[in-house]
């Protein structure tokens, strides 16, 4: 099909006209009187609009008189009906039920070839529910439906080319030189119908471990009317203007005028239909909307099968009269109207005279005449409405907040969007998902990643399971203050094993190492006696510190991708927590540490605590940190803990939480910003800019001004922590414990290990022989022993110099 726009009356719409550049014709005005059948006036157009340099485009057929005839109170009284656009019409409902089936099939199996045999077999199954047999076997040569990918300058790619995923799709139906089997006139002209769709697609991983997809889309087009019809014949607008005049009678075939004559909306149980604005009457037996295009539609009781009225429980919302109506009304009733739902919708917007005439005039009488007509007005609840009436009433409602705008504010308010493309958020919460990653997600999450009613949350998933609690920090931000304040309050929380990251490790975080420790604890468990396993039931805990320059994805990635799967299904992560001290997170020029603002990311950390300037919270460096975190982390949950020491119970239970990480909002952002961490495929990227952690073994006491009254003459060993940033020293008496065994990397240093220190330098651009020279200065060295000297050895200076000692030794005796 062409990609460019066009109107086309009756007749000319032939497919030699429609083909590209094929528009050689005259377009006189007049051309519209001469395009229809024999010769008269064109009883149908099509169109085309096309974005001039853009994705989208879409067609339709319009027709020149209604396809309807509306109730004058007597079934049997006939009309006629102008035969041309009652075939045309019902061909067009056909093929625009068609595309719409074709797309829903491409959207499912991505197939062309499934689509296009869906799409025409909907196609002949509805012609043939409108007793069209003949023009069937006539149109089977006629039909072309096409689904072409779109790049954003209009250019048109193929489907099967791996750029097309992600483009917006163009899906059009097309019949061709419709034949005028009952009038022997010739050519009717061609229909046409299009869509422009876009489509999401998220991998999603069962429990066997297949592979599916679930799939969502969105007609970008769906906003331009699919069906209009004008009053023309001069037969049709009389027959409309004999409904209006019901409305000036005492007594008519729809009971006595109630109230009305204000703005409503009505549409039918079709999503593919949108809703239509025209005036809305009530009478004791009936309803009578009067529609700008396709004139009078009316209801009266005796077509209904029942009534049902919702208000929203509020004033201040949409009202909506569901009318369930007989087959004996499809003949009164425009073509797109008669669908399978079996009933209509009239929307009541707040403060309209529809609205108040209703409840003053229109509720009461209904209500009263119940007995009498046999038909029931029920005042439903939201629970008494139908999946397919709840959808009406929020389009409704959606509908009702955008004309609450002013016209200027429409186009600003993305809000007012949805009311014309329903569905339109659900698909964006989709496409967020699908256009971060093609990593696949385990079904289970999809409902959270969706935000689903039926999301599970946290707590249901990790009772059974060994809690760990992570806490992060940049050196020098309390992180193991705070790590060992936990495990000594909180002793009623169970067992806790504690993590802590190796001082003299030169990895930031080793993820091996991090496994064996999990596998560690649970391997004591198994090998615990009897008599152990009463103490063993307490709940435990594993409380990780790591205070470095450690991503904070990388130790959830280090617990999800366990190499065991038993202990991998044995762990659950808590809470993540991120130590701050604002006074010491910032290097020269105010440029930040490395990893400082990737250890508090959304969806993974829940809690920041501040530890230090706790009690000046006016103090600059804290509000400038605070004001950043809060961009970076809006959900996060801000903590004061001088030096690490809690003194709230909230925050204490906020920081040992046991399902926040899991929570069905964190695990969406999670999915969101790290792509693929469910399966460790998250690359955190390199330290920028690099920071060196060189460890320095030594045996000697220091001996510089600061560690000589601390470090040399105690007994004790002393862990020492100095931050140049802050200029703070900290000297902590180790605590005397059993002694873990010797780690075998560390063999080939002497064997009086436990004899020997260590002091791990950070920060960039050091050098180790620099750190060596400098830390010599901080410690007496040992004297050098003296070589023994001969007389070969000794030059005849030396000698003559000895020689002169030795005599004024002499002289002096």
């Amino acid at each position: 099909p062409c990609r460019q726009p066009f109107v086309l009356f009756g007749s000319h719409s032939t497919k030699e006209n429609l083909k590209p550049g094929s528009f050689i014709f005259p377009s006189e005005g007049h051309l519209v009187r001469n395009t229809g059948p024999g010769g008269g006036t064109a009883k149908h157009m099509v169109a085309q609009c096309v974005s001039p340099k853009g994705p989208l485009a879409c067609s339709r057929t319009y027709f020149f008189g209604v396809t309807h005839v509306p109730y004058l109170g007597c079934d049997n009284e006939t009309h006629k009906k102008n035969e041309q656009i009652a075939l045309l019409s019902q061909i067009y409902a056909a093929v625009v039920e068609a595309v719409l089936t074709g797309i829903a099939s491409y959207i499912k199996c991505s197939s062309f070839t499934k689509a296009k045999e869906v799409a025409e077999h909907s196609l002949w199954m509805l012609l043939d529910s409108s007793n069209l047999i003949q023009m069937k076997a006539a149109l089977r040569s006629k039909v072309s439906f096409q689904i072409e990918a779109v790049t954003s300058l209009g250019r048109n790619v193929p489907l099967d080319h791996d750029d097309s995923r992600h483009l917006i799709k163009t899906a059009s139906m097309t019949i061709y030189d419709i034949p005028d089997l009952q009038g022997g006139r010739g050519n009717l002209g061609s229909i046409v119908f299009s869509e422009s769709f876009l489509k999401s697609e998220i991998l999603v991983r069962d429990k066997d471990g297949a592979l599916t997809s679930d799939s969502n889309y969105i007609i970008l087009t769906a906003a331009v009317p699919r069906f209009i019809s004008w009053l023309v014949e001069e037969n049709e607008v009389k027959l409309s203007e004999k409904a209006l005049n019901t409305v000036k009678e005492q007594e008519s075939f729809l009971g006595s005028f109630l109230s009305g004559g204000d703005g409503a909306y009505m549409c039918s149980s079709s999503q593919h239909i949108t809703p239509e604005e025209g005036k809305l009457y009530f009478f004791s037996d009936g309803v009578l909307f009067i529609h700008p295009n396709h004139g009078s539609v009316t209801i009266s009781r005796s077509h209904m099968g029942s009534a049902k009225f919702y208000d929203g429980d509020s004033s201040s919302t949409t009202a909506v009269l569901f009318i369930d109506y007989k087959s004996s009304l499809l003949p009164h009733l425009p073509l797109h109207f008669n669908t399978s739902g079996n009933f209509l919708a009239f929307a009541l917007f707040p403060k309209s005279k529809s609205y108040r005439g209703f409840y003053s005039q229109v509720l009461k009488t209904w209500q009263g005449q119940t007995e009498r007509s046999g038909v029931t007005l029920q005042l439903a609840q939201e629970h008494q409405l139908s999946e397919e009436q709840r959808k009406i009433y929020l389009n409704m409602q959606n509908l009702y907040e955008t004309v609450s705008y002013s016209s200027t504010e429409r186009w600003g308010h993305r809000k007012t969007i949805p009311a014309n493309l329903p569905g339109l958020e659900s698909f964006f919460q989709h496409l967020a998902v699908s256009s971060v990653s093609r990593e696949p997600v385990p079904r289970i999450h999809l409902p959270a990643l969706l935000q689903h009613a039926d999301t599970i949350t946290g707590s249901q998933v990790q009772s059974d399971k060994v809690t760990i609690n992570i806490i992060t920090g940049l050196p020098g931000s309390h992180c193991n203050d705070l790590c060992d304040f936990l495990v000594s309050f909180q002793k009623e929380y169970g067992r806790w094993m504690v993590y802590r990251q190796p001082t003299d490790g030169t990895e930031e975080f080793s993820k091996a190492q991090f496994q064996r420790f999990l596998s560690s604890i649970l391997e004591a468990q198994r090998n615990r006696s009897a008599r152990q396993a009463v103490y063993s039931r307490r709940k435990m805990r594993v409380l990780a510190a790591l205070e470095g320059y450690a991503d904070v994805i990388d130790v959830v990635q280090a617990v999800q991708t366990h190499t065991d799967p038993f202990v991998k299904s044995s762990f659950v992560i808590g809470a993540v927590s991120m130590c701050v001290d604002p006074l010491s997170c910032s290097m020269e020029h105010r440029f930040y540490f490395p990893k400082f603002l990737e250890q508090c990311p959304q969806g993974i950390v829940s809690n920041i605590i501040f530890t230090s300037l706790t009690s000046e919270q006016r103090h600059p460096s804290l509000g400038l940190v605070q004001k950043l975190l809060r961009t970076v982390n809006p959900g996060a949950a801000f903590i004061l803990a001088e030096k690490g020491v809690i003194t709230r119970n909230e925050d204490m239970e906020l920081v040992l939480s046991e399902s926040s990480f899991c929570s069905p909002q964190m695990l969406r952002t999670r999915y969101l910003m790290y792509p693929g961490w469910y399966d460790g495929k998250f690359l955190a990227g390199p330290i920028s800019p690099k920071v060196d952690r060189i460890c320095l073994w030594f045996s000697r006491p220091l001996e510089k001004a600061r560690f000589m009254t601390n470090c040399k003459n105690s007994e004790q060993m002393v862990e020492v922590c100095h931050n140049t940033v802050t200029n703070s020293l900290s000297l902590i008496p180790l605590v005397e414990g059993p002694t873990p065994p010797p780690d075998p990397r560390h063999e080939l240093r002497e064997t009086s290990i436990h004899q020997q220190c260590v002091l791990v330098f950070t920060g960039c651009s050091l050098k180790e022989d620099d750190l060596k020279d400098w830390l010599r200065q901080c410690a007496k060295q040992k004297p050098q022993k003296k070589t023994s000297r001969t007389r070969r050895s000794l030059s005849l200076q030396e000698i003559r110099n000895i020689h002169v000692r030795l005599s004024y030794v002499y002289l002096s005796v």
